[in-house]
């Protein structure tokens, strides 16, 4: 009974996070532990695969300087420019992420021919989350074990068993939430990156030259000497920039400046060292530190803790994109992209701690089958990063839309820094397509089926919506010449529909069944806004429209959590105040029937059904209290 309308339209793209009122550094810190895992776990595996993976390159001074710098400007350009700098500004009342982003733009573009691709763009973005989300796990905590092979050759046979009992622990703890455990992660990736940075710093020290490896101009030089090994490498070096959408995606929880200050001032500096600590040690020892350059840059005796503090980070990592995961989906209910599922909150004192299990074990059983099918995380790294480069080109798009249309940038000023970024993006992207038969195809088929189910119930949801509203009968005509005629009951019924015109089909169903109606009627429609949070004083639209009816419309953003009950007990415009022993909540459960002129084609029409079918009852997801609920069928073609 959800309806998300068109979007609201807010002007305030520019304003901060809602709610930070606690101090900057102590945000800074759970921005550390949370946002930056991973890419904080980057160099376990991105250094190594861009000289090791499937497109080897010459361990030589050209190369490493090259590769080094390519590293260094990615993360200048694409994570401090393009997202620290300017898409962080872009904030839908304090949250950020593809969806947020998405609604905040399609409420501009909504009268334009172009909008409806928008908002392809944006939903494909989000389904290629979903590849992503799985692909991390894997990587991060296979690469992050793959160090036992360095510190103790003689476990190198348990690398994948110990893998997978950590993943399946990390995903079987999900259903008692992540509050306890979250406060170590804060300081734990302190650790990490200090670790991390001294590692890294040690080994410059040996090989100061490596410092001019920052200059661009060694990257231009990598691609004038060997250009198609150069452009190659994109598909490895865009490893090093995997996790940059999560700063934007988690500005909600901690706020634009506590994310800025955490990566200028201390995740930067600690990746840059140690990415130029391996190409230092690379310098020096040439092929027998390829094996694992991360690992080697500790000394022999350091490396089975260091093993244990990478594997740390690993699981952070994870915890943070099934966290993710949780919230996109989420997001997308509420705007519309997917059915009603069973959402368990984990704490009650922190809104934004959900568990969804059909995600969890979705996501569970798909990287099982990741670590089982590809077995290293070199392996993995080919199927890794063509997912998070296509998001971040569509976010990409979706600013050259904010910049002209939202913020009326000058074309002098727009069009060359959204040059830039298409060319580096689409390098990437480019460069990644390359990856694709040997293991790339992995996340675009995940995003084009999600894609599929993502855009098949949105259509299908909205096609069902206009047959009801077609054959509705006007609500004044039902009131006249039934409020009278039927035999009036004391209490309240609330009828749930999610449109707010037309008389709902469970009360036409019930007037022929019982033939009373009572005393209190509430046509009651709940819409989800394109804004992350509603604003109390106006959460209610309410219409008298006579002999005992009302229309009653509550509005909710979409990282709200709708509790019907509770906000009915908060409002007194119609009569006596709300009991819920005396309220009777009627739903309409709608079966579909194949239509002559189908919207859709009739496989998509079956898929819609079975989503449909399997859709988590609204009794539960509006928080209806279940003794006081009534269902009544009716079908529908679509």
């Amino acid at each position: 009974m959800v309806d998300s309308p068109p979007a609201s339209s807010p002007d305030d793209a520019g304003h901060g996070a809602h709610g930070h009122h606690d101090g900057l550094l102590k945000l800074a810190v759970g921005a550390v532990g949370v946002v930056f895992g991973d890419i904080g776990t980057s160099p376990l595996y991105a250094f190594r695969e861009t000289f090791a993976g499937h497109h080897k390159l010459a361990l030589d001074p050209a190369h490493i300087m090259g590769v080094v710098s390519l590293m260094f400007w990615s993360m200048m350009i694409v994570v401090t420019l393009k997202y620290v700098s300017i898409i962080m500004r872009a904030d839908n009342k304090g949250e950020g992420g593809s969806l947020a982003l998405l609604a905040l733009v399609s409420g501009k573009t909504k009268t334009r021919r172009w909008s409806s691709g928008i908002i392809v763009l944006g939903v494909f973005a989000t389904a290629l989350f979903y590849g992503d989300s799985m692909i991390t796990p894997a990587v991060s905590v296979l690469s992050a074990v793959e160090g036992l092979a360095v510190a103790a050759p003689a476990f190198s046979g348990l690398v994948l068993p110990i893998a997978l009992v950590i993943l399946v622990a990390l995903f079987t703890i999900q259903k008692s939430g992540t509050n306890k455990v979250g406060l170590f992660f804060g300081p734990v990736m302190l650790i990490y990156f200090a670790v991390i940075a001294v590692l890294g710093l040690l080994s410059v020290i040996k090989t100061p030259g490596i410092l001019w490896a920052l200059s661009p101009h060694y990257a231009v030089e990598f691609f004038l000497i060997d250009p198609v090994r150069a452009f190659l490498a994109l598909g490895s070096v865009v490893l090093a920039v995997t996790g940059a959408e999560a700063l934007y995606a988690d500005m909600g929880h901690f706020g634009r400046n506590p994310i800025r200050v955490s990566w200028l001032f201390f995740v930067l500096p600690a990746l840059m060292l140690n990415y130029m600590g391996q190409g230092a040690l690379l310098y020096r020892l040439g092929m027998p530190a390829l094996e694992s350059p991360f690992y080697m840059l500790a000394h022999e005796s350091l490396r089975l803790p260091l093993v244990a503090l990478a594997t740390m980070a690993a699981v952070i990592a994870s915890q943070a994109v099934i966290s993710g995961a949780f919230s996109v989906t989420h997001q997308a209910i509420q705007l519309g992209f997917m059915p009603r599922l069973r959402i368990a909150h984990t704490s009650a004192a922190t809104v934004g701690q959900i568990y969804i299990p059909i995600v969890n074990w979705v996501l569970m059983t798909m990287v099982i089958i990741l670590v089982l099918f590809f077995r290293t995380s070199s392996n993995l790294t080919s199927a890794y990063g063509i997912a998070v480069n296509g998001a971040m080109t569509i976010d990409t798009c979706l600013l050259g839309v904010l910049l002209f249309r939202l913020w009326h940038w000058p074309k002098w000023a727009a069009i060359p820094i959204l040059t830039l970024f298409f060319i580096v993006d689409g390098a990437y992207l480019a460069a990644n397509l390359t990856k694709v038969p040997a293991g790339g195809w992995f996340p675009l088929l995940i995003g084009l089926i999600i894609f599929t189910f993502l855009t098949t119930w949105s259509k299908g949801r909205k096609l069902m919506i206009a047959r009801m509203r077609d054959g509705a009968m006007p609500i004044k005509i039902f009131i006249e010449s039934a409020a009278n005629a039927a035999t009036r009951v004391p209490g309240t019924a609330v009828f749930m529909t999610s449109s707010p015109d037309g008389v709902p089909h469970a009360l036409l169903h019930n007037l022929k069944h019982n033939r009373v109606l009572h005393e209190r009627i509430i046509l009651l429609t709940v819409k989800v806004v394109d804004s992350p949070y509603f604003p109390d004083a106006d959460r209610f639209k309410h219409e008298d429209l006579g002999q005992g009816f009302h229309r009653l419309i509550l509005r909710y953003g979409f990282m709200e959590e709708p509790d019907v009950p509770a906000c009915l007990k908060t409002f007194g415009e119609c009569g006596a105040a709300f009991k819920m022993m005396d309220t009777s909540f009627f739903l309409s459960r709608q079966t579909l029937l194949p239509a002559e002129r189908p919207g859709m084609s009739i496989w998509r029409e079956k898929l819609f059904a079975w989503m449909l079918r399997n859709a988590e009852s609204a009794m539960e997801f509006f928080r209806l209290p279940t003794n006081r609920v009534v269902e009544l069928g009716s079908q529908v073609e679509i």
